[in-house]
């Protein structure tokens, strides 16, 4: 996606973590979605989540936002749920 492209994003998804970011970005692209994920860790050995430290944006363009949300609503999870934890 070009950087010029980056300015209209929207929030498809919030999680905690990069591992969950990458999955759904990954899940996304799957589906013809292209995504960003934007987010931040604090340089620490072991990464902490307090205070939205560790919290990453999926984003997405505003034509596929619906999509993208369809899709995170149906996306399985590890524990058997629907979705992603914070799928916004």
């Amino acid at each position: 996606m070009p950087e010029a492209d980056n300015a209209d994003l929207v929030e498809a998804a919030s999680v905690q973590g990069p591992f969950e970011a990458d999955l759904i970005r990954n899940f996304l692209a799957s589906h013809g979605i292209v995504s960003i994920v934007r987010g931040r860790t604090a340089p620490f050995v072991y990464p902490l989540t307090v205070d939205g430290m560790a919290e990453f944006k999926i984003l997405v363009q505003p034509d596929d936002l619906e999509k993208a949300r369809d899709l995170l609503t149906a996306m399985p999870s590890p524990d058997g749920q629907e979705g992603p934890p914070d799928a916004a």
